[in-house]
């Protein structure tokens, strides 16, 4: 099995603890709210949400996957960070065994945000990812990450306490 990880680094407008609060803390609500037309919900198959815990997010009809399930690795509200691994879906394929993600949102003087996240493509024996598969995912998830931080600008005293 061989693994490849690609880090991206973001900015926002939006304080870090608004982005971390919506994005990682009430996305299981949220992401369906504001992108129904990708995400149809996310249930708790295990756990009570910390580290351990197994979510299974249903995609929207008409969506090129069906679901996913991942693992909450780790979850620090306080360093406001988070790291979780997609262990089963249709979106693996026949070439992953997993992903693994980590993020960290920091506060910018500014009073916006500026965060890393790290993405680990585990494949299975023998097989290659391409780097345009890895760009296509990224570009989903820029996706998303562009729809809350849209909703939060729209919104400003969502996710403020």
């Amino acid at each position: 099995m061989g693994a490849i990880t690609v880090t991206e680094e973001f900015t926002s407008p939006v304080s870090a603890s608004r982005l971390f609060k919506a994005l990682i803390l009430d996305a299981d609500n949220l992401i369906p709210k504001i992108a129904p037309q990708a995400v149809k919900n996310v249930e708790i198959i295990e756990g009570a949400g910390g580290p351990g815990t197994i979510k299974q997010m249903n995609f929207a009809e008409g969506s090129e996957f069906k679901y996913v399930k991942h693992r909450i690795d780790a979850l620090d509200k306080e360093k406001m960070s988070y790291s979780y691994t997609l262990i089963e879906g249709d979106a693996l394929t026949n070439i992953l065994e997993s992903i693994s993600y980590e993020i960290k949102i920091e506060s910018t003087p500014e009073g916006g945000s500026k965060g890393k996240n790290s993405s680990t493509y585990h494949t299975k024996p023998g097989v290659e990812i391409k780097e345009e598969d890895i760009k296509a995912g990224k570009e989903k998830a820029a996706g998303v990450f562009k729809a809350v931080e849209a909703y939060l600008l729209a919104n400003p005293d969502a996710y403020v306490n």
